[in-house]
């Protein structure tokens, strides 16, 4: 953090909320529920993944790294907000700032490449059946998304990288709700124009090469789909990838507004709710999205509910005793 050498600035205050004076405690309860719904609903769904050997596919493999990723995701931010509505202090110190940004950009990077991932997977199963397991086997999928991390950390170090060599020496008060680049920039003292197309230029890059390789799969799959004849095979196929479709389309779409919409005309009210519908609701929704859209998840909740309750029914069943 060579930045912190150069600056005044040791902490930065979020106004994201100031304009609320009442009810910071219903505030506090709802993002607490949020967080918890995220954590329970993202472990159960990797629990179930790493229980049955029914989902020990590579579909259930990308899934399962999904899940993780939006459990990391949603704490990088929450418990920041939680703490300061306990301290009534929206402050967070510089070095945990520029943490929290890095974290941030990383969960973004890779939220990203896992769909476009998930897109091949799915792509490879409805165009390529036939060879399917061949073409993601288990070393190849561990390839997939060890390299869709590392593309996350690599951009998102360029992208911090760009703001931690600016200086913030005067306004440390940041028009959000948490630390991102654009809001940060915007309160920098010195020059941030090379700083600001830079990071405009790699955010396109590490948004647009996913969208764009996801827009491609799906436009292969829905040829295939096209080519089936019979109702009952093209409802399989497009169930198969209902899920991750509406998963894509929240996660991009909320991205597109929360960092490429006009500055003009947007108050710090729909800032705030745009970043938190982007950065806190969508690793909510996610596992509620892939539980309530996918027939193999609710078949093995299911199960795994049925053979609890039938266990603390008929606890002589364990020993075999009639």
């Amino acid at each position: 953090m060579a930045g912190a050498n150069q600056t005044q600035v040791t902490e930065f205050v979020f106004l994201g909320f100031s304009h609320i004076l009442q009810g910071q405690a219903f505030l506090f309860l709802a993002f607490l529920t949020v967080y918890l719904v995220t954590l329970l609903g993202n472990c159960l769904i990797l629990t179930l993944i790493v229980l049955d050997p029914q989902l020990h596919s590579p579909m259930y493999f990308f899934l399962g790294h999904l899940s993780f990723l939006d459990m990391c995701y949603s704490s990088v931010t929450l418990p920041k907000i939680l703490v300061n509505f306990l301290r009534q202090r929206q402050t967070i110190s510089y070095r945990e700032c520029m943490a929290q940004m890095f974290f941030l950009m990383s969960c973004a990077g890779a939220e990203s490449s896992l769909l476009t991932v998930m897109a091949f997977d799915r792509y490879t199963a409805i165009c390529k059946p036939l060879h399917y397991t061949k073409i993601l086997s288990r070393g190849v999928c561990i390839s997939l998304a060890t390299v869709s991390w590392l593309w996350a950390i690599m951009g998102s170090a360029v992208q911090s990288s760009l703001v931690t060599n600016v200086s913030f020496c005067g306004d440390n008060q940041i028009h959000h709700i948490f630390c991102d680049a654009p809001p940060l920039l915007k309160i920098a003292c010195s020059d941030t124009y090379i700083s600001e197309m830079a990071l405009h230029t790699a955010s396109v890059i590490m948004g647009s090469i996913p969208f764009l390789l996801i827009l491609i799969s799906y436009i292969y799959i829905l040829l295939a789909i096209l080519r089936i004849r019979s109702d009952t095979g093209r409802r399989k196929a497009f169930s198969t990838c209902a899920a991750h479709l509406v998963v894509v389309v929240i996660y991009f779409g909320m991205g597109n507004l929360n960092y490429n919409r006009p500055r003009a005309g947007y108050s710090l009210e729909v800032d705030t709710l745009v970043s938190a519908l982007y950065c806190i609701l969508t690793p909510m929704l996610n596992p509620l999205i892939y539980s309530l859209r996918n027939q193999d998840v609710r078949g093995t909740l299911r199960r795994a509910l049925g053979h609890h309750k039938k266990d603390n029914a008929s606890p002589r069943a364990q020993t075999g005793v009639d």
